[in-house]
């Protein structure tokens, strides 16, 4: 079968915002809009400069005074969980029933997407995620994991529609995500509570839709909490928030409690205790490790992760990131086994070179200089050039994470970059599907 390019029907009318002032409930989920409509120009709704308030965030960040926000507890604690199935609205074994024949499950994954100059750049990525829904089934993505940072400047409601309805609005699957620090992050003096419109539009107790959707259709997600664990077929996804700092991450210290530290350790016991066989990811926003950007990485996050995977003696078999505004993989050699780390941070917002203006490009392979522990870390690719997304496939035997920058256009189906994890082995092998 002839895989056919996404097309956009002619130009309509589009919804807009309108005014909800309270959700509606729709009771089932609702994902892309019935009918394709063209790309926006511009915003609906005005984005002012924050340039004042980010210069008094800078101030403030030289003098050590921003710190970690507590943030609200999920429900079902000390593992908050939730089943694809239910996301999906369809049954559990109706699911496996597909993911079984299909012998495989797709999910996209991007991060920073939200932006404050215009849907252009967000529309480049969306447009190539939504023709990878002209594959074959088997190909099809069932979900898309956000990454983090869904809207800027300061996860404000108001912007929601513009920076991430809008632009997913013909997207005809779930859309789950953790927060960013820009989805977390208040504005000094501000009586806003953080991760408020993160949680009305991604922490829904049932389906609705939020008010932040205007006109369109997308229900809003049944996330327990902005930490918690996705279940599906063939891999689990452990969810961290790293909260709304610049730099560094942070999930656990004197300021938030250790609840995110307590979680991890029954994700993994349970693991352990199942014999999951599965793919195991790790997902949080700021990165373990980088190369060159301006966001430096989050070693104190990797030393109470590795703390943890040491105690249940369980090891992710990969971890994904945002944050710098580019596409890193990196492979962390522990042990005998081999850990890829990927930033995909590089989804709309805006792009960050990883070499100063007028210096040479790095070149890969490149080893990494780290503290704090004495596994090898190599810089395999990157792309500071372009948009772009992932693509990740599991099988019952492998994981494979392909990157797709936008430029390439809606017709192309090769990745970029890629990388295959043996679930046995932990070792980086060739895809055999």
């Amino acid at each position: 079968m002839t895989r056919q390019p996404r097309r956009r029907s002619a130009p309509a009318a589009q919804p807009g915002p309108v005014d909800n002032t309270q959700p509606r409930q729709i009771g089932h989920p609702v994902f892309g809009q019935p009918q394709p409509t063209p790309d926006p120009e511009q915003f609906e709704v005005k984005h002012p400069s924050d340039n004042p308030v980010y210069k008094e965030i800078d101030e403030l960040n030289r003098e050590h005074k921003l710190k970690p926000l507590p943030f609200p507890l999920p429900g079902g604690l000390p593992e908050p969980r939730l089943a694809l199935a239910d996301v999906l609205g369809v049954s559990a074994a109706s699911l496996q029933r597909t993911v079984t024949t299909n012998k495989q499950i797709v999910f996209h994954a991007v991060g920073d997407t939200g932006n404050v100059r215009g849907p252009k750049d967000q529309n480049l990525v969306t447009d190539k995620l939504i023709s990878d829904f002209g594959d074959e089934d088997d190909d099809k993505p069932l979900f898309l994991f956000h990454l983090g940072d869904v809207v800027y400047s300061f996860g404000e409601g108001q912007y929601y529609y513009d920076q991430f309805y809008e632009p997913y609005r013909d997207y005809p699957a779930p859309i789950l995500a953790i927060a960013g620090n820009h989805d977390g992050m208040v504005p000094p003096g501000s009586k806003a509570k953080t991760l408020a419109a993160f949680i009305e539009n991604f922490c829904a107790k049932r389906f609705q839709v939020a008010p932040e959707a205007g006109g369109l259709s997308r229900t809003a997600q049944i996330q327990p909490g902005v930490f918690f664990t996705l279940e599906a077929p063939f891999v689990r996804i452990l969810a961290l928030y790293s909260n709304t700092l610049e730099d560094p991450g942070v999930i656990a210290n004197a300021d938030i409690g250790n609840a995110q530290l307590d979680y991890l350790k029954a994700a993994l016991s349970r693991v352990k205790s199942e014999g999951f066989k599965g793919a195991l990811l790790i997902a949080h926003h700021h990165p373990a490790y980088t190369a060159g950007s301006k966001h430096g990485w989050s070693p104190q996050i990797v030393s109470q992760i590795d703390d943890i995977c040491n105690q249940t003696e369980v090891w992710p078999h990969a971890v994904l990131s945002g944050h710098a505004h580019n596409y890193q993989r990196f492979t962390r050699l522990h042990g005998q086994t081999q850990i890829p780390y990927l930033i995909c941070g590089n989804s709309g917002h805006g792009l960050t070179k990883l070499t100063r203006k007028g210096s040479s490009p790095l070149r890969t392979p490149q080893p990494l200089k780290v503290t704090g522990h004495a596994d090898k870390i190599t810089l395999e690719n990157y792309d500071d050039q372009d948009f772009g997304y992932l693509r990740v496939i599991v099988t019952a035997a492998q994981l494979r994470i392909e990157y797709h920058p936008a430029s390439d256009g809606t017709e192309a189906k090769t990745p970029d970059d890629f990388v295959t994890v043996d679930l046995a082995t932990r070792k980086l092998v060739h895809f055999t599907g």
